[in-house]
């Protein structure tokens, strides 16, 4: 049986924080489905893991610079954008949920996100004391109403060392809401 993910473009931001790490073997697990993957990193997720990575799971290069075209030469956040079905931030740190939530379009994942047209799935990751901070609630909730689809962040040990809610999801469980999401819409 053929995954819903098969022959479909997905864009995948990775901003910066640890679960950064996580997001390769998200990115393995839909390239795997047969999706076809490109990758936006933020500045700040270059320093928990590097570009290499995701281009050798996509065979594809991964973008970061608004001005610098590698590919659409109109704007790679417009041809980034047009080209994707689906849109998945994993992990989506509380600066790239206030970036989303307010509008901004300062960098190349939320300037991208601000063009798209296709489903957004965020999954947040940060300290659970962050988390809870009703400045990131009030941008998650802002997000929900403009119809982000959100996933987690889920409770457990947590690399500040304390345990609490703030973990990215699996990858298993977010491959699975990409599914459900891509259900809905027609191609």
């Amino acid at each position: 049986m053929s995954s819903p993910l098969s022959n479909r473009e997905i864009l995948l931001g990775v901003s910066g924080g640890v679960a950064a790490y996580k997001a390769a073997d998200l990115c393995s697990r839909l390239v795997q489905a047969g999706a076809k993957v490109t990758v936006i990193m933020t500045d700040a997720a270059h320093q928990f893991i590097g570009a290499t990575t995701f281009e050798a799971l996509t065979g594809r290069p991964v973008y970061t610079h608004v001005f610098k075209p590698q590919e659409h030469f109109q704007g790679e956040h417009i041809g980034l954008a047009r080209r994707a079905c689906l849109v998945v931030i994993a992990p989506a740190t509380a600066q790239t949920i206030a970036r989303l939530a307010h509008g901004m379009a300062d960098d190349l994942l939320s300037t991208t996100v601000l063009v798209t047209t296709a489903p957004v799935i965020v999954a947040p990751a940060m300290n659970c004391e962050m988390w809870a901070k009703p400045a990131v609630q009030r941008n998650v909730a802002q997000l929900v109403s403009d119809g982000y689809h959100m996933i987690g962040p889920e409770a457990g040990w947590l690399s500040c060392g304390q345990v609490g809610a703030g973990r990215m999801a699996e990858p298993g469980m977010i491959v699975r809401e990409m599914e459900t999401v891509l259900a809905g819409v027609k191609e």
